[in-house]
């Protein structure tokens, strides 16, 4: 009996083994196999440190932009630091922001920093690099709280707290009694027009800031932010009509708050490269606070749902009038377009997460199966991240 069992056993023994190896050696071997998101997500974390991050520093390198660096980048890294739980990387982050970007009048970041024509590294002023881009600052404030909060470290909080004053000193613009979000730290001084990006307002950010910040009246910033993406989103701006979607640029009159087609041929009316996070903000408001602005907003934002519909296909960028720019698409523009659809077409966003964002994970390589560059890489490690219901407010709870 007891040799019946062992030859049985090594039978199946060898039924195993040859169907490892035909597993191996067949076309099931390049089919995904079963996986957590949350290891996912951190292995995407590991190797976007390799390829981004500079050991030595920790300052974020733009590979597709002569490896400079913008405080938007040392935004992203600190946010997904914060979230993945890497105080290390968090802190060499930091550290390199302040003792490199911070500007001398300030605490907020000045936004470009790189290999100057004379060979030397700093701030890329003559390419504007010395001003503050106004999401970084709001961005970096927020994993601040954040840090504070998860690393039980009020040395973070204070940090925070001084910059989003900065903020509010500096890149918050007063109209007829009412404070709106401007681009930069210099709009301030304009006398005829105040550039707006309506990718930059974080109103979830608002709500923390009120509390770090009482002394100003942030919610008042929240209310403003909601207009004024409604507003610009409907407008037809400087097209016949709109899609609904809002555009990468906008301006303010100085004295009525008008909205205002800006001057300049970089700053387009499009739904691209910028006005494509306005969906994934929003949504965040909604995740964290269930703002029913939120999804008021998102649900205007039906365009989206009716390319997937009609196409399959979300292309890179679009004209304020809903006309396709590019026949391409972008990791990014669909991590961001999650943020439509987990919270108004839910069913849909599953099929978009699936086929246009897990589908570029490798589970054997524990990587993107190819790379995807900066800023898509963030957007779409973004995307993942929300729609697991993987970015936690911090602020509020630890995880």
């Amino acid at each position: 009996m007891e040799k019946k069992q062992l030859g049985a056993a090594l039978i199946i023994s060898g039924i195993l083994i040859l169907g490892g190896i035909f597993y191996m050696t067949s076309r099931l071997r390049q089919q995904s196999i079963v996986f957590s998101p949350k290891l996912m997500l951190s292995a995407l974390w590991n190797s976007y440190k390799k390829e981004y991050i500079e050991p030595s520093s920790g300052r974020t390198l733009d590979r597709q932009r002569n490896d400079t660096t913008t405080s938007e980048g040392q935004s992203y890294t600190m946010l997904r630091a914060v979230w993945q739980d890497d105080k290390e990387t968090f802190d060499r982050s930091w550290q390199w922001t302040k003792d490199n970007l911070k500007r001398p009048d300030s605490n907020l970041s000045s936004w470009l920093y790189g290999k100057k024509p004379d060979g030397s590294y700093g701030i890329l002023e003559d390419q504007g690099g010395q001003n503050a881009a106004t999401d970084a600052d709001t961005d970096i404030a927020m994993a601040l709280l954040f840090a504070g909060n998860r690393w039980g470290d009020q040395q973070y909080t204070e940090n925070a707290k001084n910059i989003i004053k900065d903020i509010w000193n500096n890149e918050i613009v007063t109209i007829n009694g009412i404070p709106y979000l401007a681009a930069n730290n210099i709009e301030k001084n304009s006398a005829s027009a105040v550039i707006i990006n309506p990718s930059y307002f974080a109103p979830y950010a608002y709500r923390m800031f009120a509390q770090a910040d009482p002394e100003h009246d942030w919610g008042a910033v929240i209310d403003s932010s909601y207009r004024i993406l409604k507003q610009a989103s409907i407008s037809p701006l400087d097209k016949n009509s709109s899609s609904g979607l809002p555009p990468d640029w906008i301006a303010l009159d100085r004295k009525t708050a008008a909205l205002i087609v800006p001057a300049g041929s970089q700053m387009t009316t499009n739904y691209g490269y910028d006005a494509m996070r306005v969906p994934f903000r929003v949504a965040l408001d909604w995740e964290w606070y269930k703002e029913p602005r939120a999804k008021e907003l998102l649900r205007q934002y039906d365009f989206l749902n009716q390319e997937w519909q009609d196409r399959k296909i979300i292309f890179a960028s679009y004209s304020h009038d809903g006309q396709a720019l590019f026949n391409s698409e972008t990791p990014a523009m669909y991590g961001t377009s999650l943020g439509y659809f987990l919270v108004t077409e839910p069913a849909t966003a599953e099929t978009v997460y699936q086929n246009k964002l897990q589908s570029l994970y490798s589970p054997d390589l524990q990587d993107w199966k190819k790379p995807l560059g900066y800023y898509d890489d963030n957007w779409a490690w973004f995307g993942l991240a929300l729609y697991n219901h993987d970015l936690v407010n911090l602020f509020t709870e630890r995880e």
